[in-house]
């Protein structure tokens, strides 16, 4: 069975735990705070060189970290990431490192700092900065989503499952979603689909 190295309100840890869910694959749960320094023990980094979750242990000695290799390794060869179309592939994979590179380094950074650090005083000008692309990567979202139902290939993939994590969640982060009707609808798109968990759920057997 897999074993997941995870922190239950990491939004990149419930891309895991979504997909997981998906498939119906058992795996087990092993809490690790990030924030009292439990991925940076001697053990830990044994596991992970990077100290960070998520971890995905899948065997006695081999280890995956970071969502989207995760996601791919889960998810390759079924419905969320088929194997016999090259463009769709690329398609998710454009929107996976969209997610990485132009979304969560502002909606799911100004998260952490004012959700689960509890410092949004402390980081405001950080916060404030931030704000600006976050929305820019909102609106791009909004604008795909507004002529199709997911992002991929015209169903639901592992790149709906990477965006969604922290999207609907960016109000945690000071963003306000209330002029983005597509991306709403998207919301409950992605909450209908088969087996779907939420980010405080655990994960069901």
């Amino acid at each position: 069975m897999y074993k997941l190295f995870q922190m239950q309100d990491s939004g990149n840890c419930y891309k895991i735990r979504l997909l997981l869910s998906h498939l119906n694959i058992p795996c087990e749960l092993i809490e690790t705070n990030i924030i009292e320094g439990e991925s940076r023990t001697k053990s830990f980094l044994e596991k992970n060189p990077n100290g960070k979750t998520p971890t995905l242990q899948i065997d006695e000695t081999t280890y995956l970290a970071e969502s989207t290799a995760i996601l791919y390794y889960l998810a390759a060869g079924t419905d969320f990431f088929p194997l016999d179309n090259k463009l769709e592939q690329a398609q998710i994979l454009q929107w996976m490192a969209f997610e990485q590179y132009s979304h969560e380094p502002y909606i799911a950074t100004s998260r952490y700092w004012i959700y689960l650090l509890k410092q949004s005083v402390k980081f405001a000008e950080q916060i404030t900065e931030k704000q600006p692309r976050g929305y820019a990567a909102l609106k791009v979202m909004e604008n795909h989503l507004g002529e199709n139902d997911f992002f991929a290939g015209g169903k639901y993939s592992i790149a709906d499952i990477a965006l969604y994590a922290y999207t609907h969640v960016a109000d945690e982060g000071g963003f306000d979603l209330a002029g983005y009707p597509a991306i709403k609808n998207w919301f409950q798109r992605v909450v209908d689909q088969p087996r779907h968990i939420t980010i405080t759920e655990p994960l069901r057997g």
